[in-house]
């Protein structure tokens, strides 16, 4: 194993320090590491995301390694089946954590792009410039890849990242973090960069929600409902998160039977633990003929359906749906199966009880799709494409940082430009208002 870089981890004296002062202390670096970010040219960005990306290829058996002992240590509180598929990595898992960080540095950097520019009659110039955030707190759970993600995604757009994750991926985290400050000392810039909150105790969240409005400019959680629901209830600084994804897929009259079998089986049943698996399925009344087959090709591939009353007479292993089962996010194998009548019946059911996540129609009319994708106001929607496309990465975003249901600053995937803000920058030549 080759030798940490400088502040690779925390010195020993850090776990006896109160957390207030650990913070705080992490939040002045954060805010110091910022202010030379925010200067730092593009290439300098770039190596230290290739750097990184060759130190996890480089650390694969070591991160591995740290990742077996998290998961062996579930074991003794074992966790929900969607929790532990994100928290298990693998050979390919750790090449796409390597990968998704090569991809962001070929990304255009965001930082000083003029998005507007103008003269006034006055003779005043003004340009509106990106600019990064400043200081983002990253708050996870479960998911040792967020650390490789949110490191590399903060970098690029210039701001300085703290990291706290979950309990459950600390080693993972602290073995991919590593690499990222292997990353950053090999382009010469401040290993504070990027931190990583070393400390599983939970008044940690709190402290950063509530006690470092003086250096955190942002918060973005990731993770289940119950700390995506703390966040956005304590946080005295901006959030960009969502709360659920009960994502829908609606399989229209006009449908190719062959296309919809495949897009719902593989909008549910690929990855069922993530926020981008389909929850409902939604057939047309006049689709009648498809919904037998559509259930049986759930059924047959280990999915439990939960159907109204003509999705059952469809297929008896199907079970009687209640209430609660259209507004459930499950990450897990079932869906929800309804019977409506057209495409505005979807639309109704999906504002009723939809997250405005991620929403797709199975459609050959072009004007029905229309219709969906504008009345839909779900962040992403879709035509004729699975739900699991709801992917940074599969936007050419290279990463994401989460996906963001918010209608305010970012929706959506939450990439490099996401993470940025602009100001108006304004030249005279001597202009005094009358």
């Amino acid at each position: 194993m080759s030798t940490p870089p400088p502040n690779a981890a925390p010195p020993p004296s850090a776990a006896a320090q109160p957390l207030a002062e650990l913070l705080r202390a992490m939040g002045r670096a954060a805010a110091d590491a910022a202010r030379t970010l925010a200067c730092a040219p593009a290439e300098r960005k770039n190596r230290a995301l290739l750097a990184a990306a060759a130190a996890i290829r480089a650390q694969r058996l070591e991160i591995l390694a740290a990742n077996e002992r998290d998961v062996r240590e579930t074991s003794l509180r074992p966790l929900p089946a969607a929790l532990l598929d994100r928290l298990q990595l693998d050979d390919e898992r750790v090449a796409a954590m390597a990968g998704g960080l090569e991809e962001i540095a070929r990304l255009a950097d965001p930082i000083g792009t003029v998005l507007a520019a103008w003269t006034r009659p006055n003779g005043l110039a003004i340009e509106r410039r990106r600019v990064p955030l400043g200081v983002i707190g990253i708050i996870y759970e479960s998911r040792p890849n967020v650390t490789a993600d949110a490191g590399g995604l903060c970098l690029k757009s210039a701001n300085a990242a703290i990291l706290r994750g979950g309990s459950e991926s600390s080693h993972s985290s602290a073995a991919v973090h590593a690499c990222l400050q292997r990353g950053l000392a090999a382009a010469g810039l401040p290993t504070t960069c990027i931190q990583l909150v070393p400390t599983a105790d939970r008044a940690a969240v709190g402290f950063m929600l509530a006690e470092m409005t003086d250096s955190i400019d942002l918060i973005v959680p990731r993770g289940g409902k119950s700390l995506i629901a703390r966040v956005q209830a304590e946080a005295r600084v901006p959030v960009i998160g969502h709360l659920e994804g009960i994502c829908h897929v609606y399989v229209d009259r006009d449908a190719d039977l062959q296309m919809a079998q495949r897009i719902v089986l593989n909008s549910k049943m690929r990855r069922t633990g993530i926020c981008g698996a389909a929850e409902t399925l939604l057939i047309d009344h006049a689709a009648a003929a498809m919904l037998g087959p559509l259930v049986a090709t759930l059924l047959d591939a280990g999915c439990e359906v939960r159907g109204d009353q003509e999705t059952q007479s469809a297929d008896a292993r199907v079970k009687p749906a209640a209430e609660a089962d259209w507004h459930s996010e499950y990450l897990d194998a079932i869906i929800a199966v309804r019977v409506v009548d057209g495409v505005d019946a979807a639309i109704a059911h999906i504002e009723r009880y939809g997250s405005q996540h991620t929403d797709c129609i199975v459609t050959a009319n072009g004007a029905t799709a229309e219709r969906f994708l504008t009345r839909v106001d779900s962040a992403i929607v879709l035509h004729n494409a699975s739900t699991q496309f709801a992917d940074g990465g599969e936007f050419g975003m290279g990463a994401e940082i989460g996906i963001s249901t918010d209608k305010f600053h970012a929706r959506g995937p939450v990439g490099v430009e996401q993470l940025t803000s602009y100001k108006y920058v304004v030249r005279g030549a001597g202009q005094t208002r009358g």
